[in-house]
């Protein structure tokens, strides 16, 4: 969205019409409660059902917690400066490296796609001046950006490795009959690796049907209009797309160019 839709709403007048987001969620015992009973219950299903991440989930909540806890004393400071944005965004940077890293066989690559992805797109809508260069609308743009990208480079490497595993006899077939190891393991994993980009796809496709984003119901909230929350939407969500293609492509490469594990 250009510069001046951001200008139009200075943050005093934000916070009038979007007064009413302080009645949602209030925090409380109410509020702990159904976080707990909502933890545990998913661990129950896992355990019962037996998909073996029980205890994943449980501290995967418990560190949300800590996390947020943490993130919203941070994110005042964050937003107040571009050089405060620009540590926060290269710690989310840093996390989401190490993620998608200790998911793939400690893969030391792992920072590349997630780069690839995300740079080009944010530059992209900076210097267009549909992003405006505020801490506060550069913070979630590049979440929404660097999450994208890790689960498509974790997705994608994750299924190449499966199938080098699984397919290990064709690829061994491939370079007999005189295909280079790049060439032999790209023909084995690019139709699995593709299959990353399917998530971001259907969401896309059902955005506002099915599913209401992070980028629209936080500008709803925030007091913008319907149209203009659909336009942020409609932004980030080709972006995202744009982003996560990148970073597929790039694990790929990667992967084809490395396919024993780092």
């Amino acid at each position: 969205m250009p510069r001046r839709y951001w200008n139009r709403y200075p943050a005093r007048a934000v916070g009038r019409r979007g007064a009413g987001v302080q009645g949602l969620f209030p925090l409380g015992a109410p509020l702990a409660a159904v976080l707990v009973l909502l933890l545990l219950a998913s661990a129950v299903v896992c355990w019962v059902a037996e998909l073996g991440h029980a205890r994943a989930v449980l501290a995967a909540g418990g560190r949300a917690v800590l996390q947020l806890a943490v993130v919203s004393l941070l994110i005042g400071r964050a937003v107040q400066s571009l050089g405060w944005t620009a540590l926060f965004i290269a710690l989310m940077y840093a996390v989401a490296s190490w993620t998608a890293r200790s998911r793939l066989g400690r893969a030391s690559w792992t920072w590349m796609p997630i780069a690839a992805g995300t740079q080009p797109v944010l530059w992209l809508l900076l210097g267009t001046g549909v992003l405006p260069a505020r801490g506060v609308a550069l913070i979630p743009v590049a979440g929404i950006l660097i999450g994208g990208t890790m689960t498509a480079t974790v997705l994608s490497g994750r299924r190449c490795r499966e199938e080098l595993r699984t397919r290990a006899g064709e690829v061994e077939a491939a370079l007999a009959i005189g295909l280079g190891t790049r060439q032999a393991v790209l023909e084995i994993c690019r139709p699995s690796a593709s299959g990353a980009l399917l998530p971001v796809l259907d969401q896309t496709r059902t955005v506002g049907l099915v599913t209401l984003p992070g980028a629209f119901v936080g500008m709803l909230l925030g007091g913008a209009s319907a149209a203009q929350a659909a336009a942020a939407q409609l932004v980030v969500s080709a972006g995202l797309l744009a982003a996560e293609a990148v970073a597929i492509a790039v694990t790929l490469e990667l992967v084809a160019r490395r396919p024993r594990p780092a």
